[in-house]
Order: C-alpha cells, then sequence, then structure tokens
C-alpha cells in the first residue's frame, strides 16, 4: 500500500531524523523543501536543518529547527490511525467543562461500555455495531452536539494538535514513510476537519475524528479489562483529507 512499508512507527521516525539532522535545507528532497517554506519564512535553502525525536507522550514526534525556530512535526504510518488516547474520565471532564448537557454524556457513557449502564458494570456486553442497531437515534443526537463548530474546533486542539498534557503544538502531520509521505500544516488541520464536521456517520465523531472505546472487551478477558476505561479517537481517512488539503493548496498557487 502506499505511504507505508514493514517497519514500526518509531523506526519511521528515525528514518526521518537521520535524513534530516544537520542538513542544509537545499539538500532534503522538493517535497521536504516545499514543507519547510509552508512553516518557515524567507529560506534562502542555505540554512541547516536540527532534529531531535520526542520521546515523551505528547502529540510532535520530530521537533525541527532551523533558523532558531522550533517546529513540531508529527509522523503517522498505515491505516486507521489513531491520533488520541485517554481515560473516559478526563473525557467526560473535557465534555463537561464545554457544557455539554449532563444527560448526553450518560447517554456516551452508555454507548461506551455498551452493557446497559454508564459506570462498566452491566452483564451483557454488545458490539458496537448491535449497539447501533439498538440506539443510532442516541447516536445521532450526541453527533448534534459533537458537530457544534466550537466543540469540533476544540476537538482538534485536544485530540491532533496539543492533547490534554502539553503546552507544545504540533505545526504539521507527515504522512507515510520517507520514500513516500504526504504532509498538511496546522492551518490545513483546522480547516479540512472543520470543513468535514457534518460528514454522515453512523458512529461518534467531531468531523472525521472518531471517538470510540479503546477495547469493547466482549470476550471478557481479564487482560484487557483495563482498556473498557479508556476512549480513543481515530482518524480513519487521514491520508484522503491530506491529499484533499494538498489540492486546495495546489489550485490556491495557480
Amino acid at each position: 500500500m502506499p505511504f507505508n512499508k514493514n517497519i514500526s512507527g518509531f523506526e519511521n521516525e528515525k528514518e526521518f531524523y537521520k535524513y534530516l539532522n544537520r542538513k542544509k535545507v537545499k539538500e532534503v528532497n522538493h517535497i521536504f523543501q516545499d514543507l519547510f517554506k509552508a512553516l518557515y519564512n524567507n529560506l534562502t535553502g542555505e540554512e541547516t536543518i536540527y532534529v531531535n525525536i520526542n520521546y515523551t507522550r505528547q502529540k510532535s514526534d520530530l521537533y525541527i529547527k532551523i533558523k532558531g525556530i522550533t517546529k513540531g512535526l508529527s509522523i503517522k504510518k498505515g491505516v486507521k490511525n489513531s491520533v488520541h488516547i485517554e481515560k473516559i474520565e478526563e473525557f467526560i471532564k473535557f465534555l463537561s467543562d464545554n457544557n455539554i448537557p449532563k444527560n448526553i454524556i450518560e447517554e456516551i457513557l452508555k454507548y461506551h461500555y455498551a452493557d446497559g449502564t454508564i459506570d462498566g458494570t452491566g452483564i451483557k456486553r454488545l458490539s458496537s455495531t448491535q449497539y447501533k442497531e439498538q440506539h443510532q437515534d442516541k447516536l445521532n443526537l450526541i453527533n448534534k452536539y459533537f458537530s457544534k463548530p466550537d466543540i469540533v474546533r476544540k476537538a482538534i486542539d485536544r485530540f491532533v494538535l496539543t492533547g490534554n498534557n502539553s503546552s507544545d503544538e504540533v505545526d504539521a502531520i507527515i504522512y507515510g514513510v520517507l520514500e513516500d509521505f504526504i504532509w498538511i500544516t496546522k492551518e490545513e488541520i483546522i480547516n479540512i476537519i472543520m470543513e468535514h464536521k457534518d460528514i454522515e456517520r453512523t458512529g461518534l465523531s467531531f468531523g472525521p475524528l472518531f471517538y470510540q472505546p479503546m477495547n469493547r472487551c466482549l470476550n471478557y478477558n481479564k487482560k484487557y479489562e483495563y482498556a473498557r476505561n479508556y476512549i480513543q479517537i481515530k482518524w480513519y481517512h487521514l491520508s484522503d483529507d491530506i491529499i484533499e488539503a494538498m489540492s486546495k493548496r495546489n489550485l490556491d498557487k495557480l
């Protein structure tokens, strides 16, 4: 498949690091040169690129310093990209802090645990498909709140750009591997997600950012029970959305 190869995410980051670190801008390929021109002003090509790998649990995987200015890059590859994981109680606090009504939060918890309770103590657990078959009207109601522009904008910051435990911010996402990648800037990320905030869906999402339990643990495996108390956000069509943003970028140059 395009934009991928059989290496881990960390190995992928190291390949980008090794290729970029201490090269001059003019020495890297034209895709990188276009990215750096979008992130930095008035580059001549003679500037040296300094790179650090971010080993902490933050959104940026690489820090790029050019002309003394540091930018954060998030590196993604593969399909069904998970962009965020957090405990369900942290997610619920985020919703409450942003004035999501209590009755809507209760419906979100019912979907999350899918066992008839709001705390995961129920006996019979439903799959996502089974829950949708029985409660699609409730999910549609939740999505009306998840589609509100102010909520989507805050979701972008929390799930993609900054996170819930960092002051650093992603300035661009690179999708792919060193030999085959595409990119999108922070401003383009915000624009493309906001443009698709009302997409049709049966699951819960903030536009193209889909929310789901980390693991429903339908087989009651004790090893994975902890995962029922975590949420994850997936950007399923990340590559398609980046390509759409690229097309708009190229049209703007005409």
